[in-house]
């Protein structure tokens, strides 16, 4: 088995391919850090599952599993997060990916993620199971930040928490008028005039810190 794990902790790296290594002998493993060196390895060679960090240095995990998924969509990814399943798990699932595991998971939850992704299956927890039978039963109630875009959802959190739109249109590699127009269509969808609304729903659904 061949096992990208992508972290920009090489302490959470370590640990993975620990765990891994313990259940799978004879698993060559390969890491990266960044999502440059994510689609770099994945052009390079082979790989049977990639480990990705949703918050990764620069571009989004969630951006990065975007790209994999177009480049190699028969490659199964599971999601890794410290992030609240409530905010990131349904929109991975969306983008691709075939499980979203929280960081703080027994290794028994991520052996068994890896088992069932291997075999062609997806893997969701008790609680996102959950969401996904609310989010079909009562569309109406879901919170306002769930009406957005993969996209806006980035962009809004990046100015909730107080980045400037310069900033944001480098990070993201787009000009500073799309991300005006984002910011634009976001305020519309969310109901709200300004960006310290926005700043104040984010820390109130615990969005950013």
């Amino acid at each position: 088995m061949r096992v990208l794990i992508a972290d920009d902790h090489a302490i959470v790296r370590r640990g993975l391919r620990d765990i891994l290594a313990h259940a799978y002998a004879g698993t060559h493993f390969a890491e990266a850090s960044t999502g440059d060196e994510v689609i770099q390895h994945l052009g390079e060679s082979h790989f049977d599952v990639l480990l990705l960090d949703i918050s990764m240095p620069g571009r989004s995990g969630l951006d990065i599993l975007r790209e994999v998924k177009h480049l190699h969509p028969r490659l199964p990814v599971v999601m890794l997060s410290i992030l609240p399943e409530d905010q990131y798990a349904l929109r991975c699932l969306r983008a691709g990916a075939a499980a979203y595991l929280n960081k703080d998971s027994a290794p028994e939850e991520l052996l068994q993620t890896i088992r069932k992704v291997l075999r062609g299956g997806r893997y969701v927890s008790a609680s996102v199971a959950d969401k996904l039978v609310d989010d079909l039963s009562d569309p109406p109630n879901r919170p306002l930040h769930e009406l957005l875009s993969d996209r806006e959802h980035e962009v809004m959190k990046m100015i909730a928490a107080g980045v400037a739109l310069t900033e944001i249109a480098l990070q993201l590699h787009l000009s500073v008028k799309t991300i005006s127009s984002y910011r634009t269509r976001i305020l519309e969808k969310m109901r709200m005039k300004s960006n310290a609304e926005l700043t104040r729903y984010a820390l109130e659904h615990k969005l950013i810190e």
